[in-house]
């Protein structure tokens, strides 16, 4: 009776252990169908991106003013006109600082007079002394009245000297030969001392004014070459090097001035429109795009895809990713400069790369979702 009872329960163990080998026999399942990639191949930097906005100046460029204040009687040239040095530019009103020159004068002439007058007082004591006829002190008294009256001369010939230099500054002259940069006061205004009525811009030396951004200006360097491109001329680039920087960078703008000195040669006229290229300072030729980066024991690395000669069932190209360590210059926006690790037939994962494993395979595409034909190309 035990047998009999034992016998089905032997059978139907020795079936679930039949059924649990055929299922430890199966094949594993299919792995997951390669995914799409973006790829991207590292680009030369953007020459654009290194450009900056400037203008065609005269080195040196001064403002003119007169001298002494007054009314702006005549204004003999206007702005973009050439003078030489010595010409006449404007004239104020010369009446005041005439009458101011004539009353110096007449100063002048009074404190000459009060100096004869002591010379011949001193004349007479010295011969009553002689005598004995005055005292020490008297004589004492007469030689101090000649002195201060030379002084006296003196003073007030200093003073009409003054007054007729005054009487020349009426005239604004050219201090050399340029251009009038700018017309800065009319006929007719009441001007002051040292207030601004052209700008000259003195023949000679070129040079083109661009601003710098503050986060960028520590890699630019006085000496530094760069190539300068006129809106006139497009595709014809100057060389020219960095001449000087500001020190402080502007309040509202946030930038810093620079002057691009150009040849002696260079054919520009002032105020033209110009590009200024700066080379990259890094040396880098190539560039990757930040969401590239991948970084593996505290250095930069990128994930490169390689081509294996393998394709999906629906005939797109397949290939490998391998972490390539880099060695990156400083950052910019939205790139970064890539110093050595790459060259620029490599194609780079741009998205998504911390989801991915070495040796992945993927299939690569463009950023319009378009398969990318690749090369088979050697594990790196």
């Amino acid at each position: 009776m035990h047998r009999s009872n034992s016998t089905p329960l032997r059978a139907l163990l020795v079936a679930v252990a039949a059924l649990t080998l055929a299922a430890c026999g199966k094949a594993p399942p299919a792995a997951d169908a390669p995914r799409p990639a973006l790829v991207v191949q590292a680009s030369t930097p953007d020459l654009q991106a290194q450009a900056f906005a400037g203008v065609v100046v005269a080195r040196q460029q001064s403002p003119l003013a007169f001298q002494v204040g007054g009314h702006l009687v005549r204004r003999l040239v206007d702005m973009g006109a050439r003078v030489k040095q010595g010409q006449v530019l404007a004239q104020i009103d010369p009446r005041d600082v005439a009458l101011q020159a004539d009353a110096a004068k007449a100063t002048l002439a009074t404190a000459q007079s009060d100096l004869a007058l002591a010379q011949s007082q001193r004349t007479r004591y010295r011969a009553l002394a002689q005598q004995q006829a005055v005292s020490r002190a008297q004589m004492d008294t007469v030689e101090t009245q000649y002195q201060a009256a030379a002084a006296a001369v003196k003073q007030a010939q200093a003073q009409y000297d003054a007054a007729r230099n005054q009487a020349g500054y009426a005239d604004l002259r050219a201090p050399a030969d340029g251009v009038i940069a700018q017309r800065l006061a009319e006929a007719g205004q009441v001007v002051a001392a040292g207030q601004p009525i052209f700008t000259l811009a003195a023949d000679g030396q070129r040079e083109v004014q661009i601003s710098i951004p503050e986060q960028r200006v520590a890699a630019f360097k006085v000496g530094m070459p760069v190539l300068v491109e006129l809106w006139t001329r497009q595709g014809a680039m100057i060389p020219g090097h960095i001449r000087e920087i500001a020190p402080l960078a502007d309040p509202q703008a946030r930038t810093y001035a620079a002057r691009v000195e150009l040849p002696t040669a260079a054919n520009v006229e002032l105020g033209q429109s110009a590009r200024v290229y700066a080379a990259d300072p890094s040396g880098a030729r190539l560039s990757v795009p930040l969401a590239a980066l991948y970084e593996k024991n505290g250095a930069p690395a990128v994930w490169v895809a390689v081509a294996d000669g393998k394709t999906a069932r629906d005939g797109a190209a397949l290939a490998s990713l391998h972490l390539q360590p880099v060695q990156l210059g400083p950052w910019g926006e939205d790139a970064v400069p890539v110093l050595a690790g790459i060259s620029g037939s490599d194609w780079i994962l741009a998205a998504g790369v911390h989801l991915v494993r070495e040796g992945q395979v993927v299939e690569p595409v463009d950023r319009d979702n378009r398969p990318v034909s690749m090369t088979k190309t050697a594990s790196k």
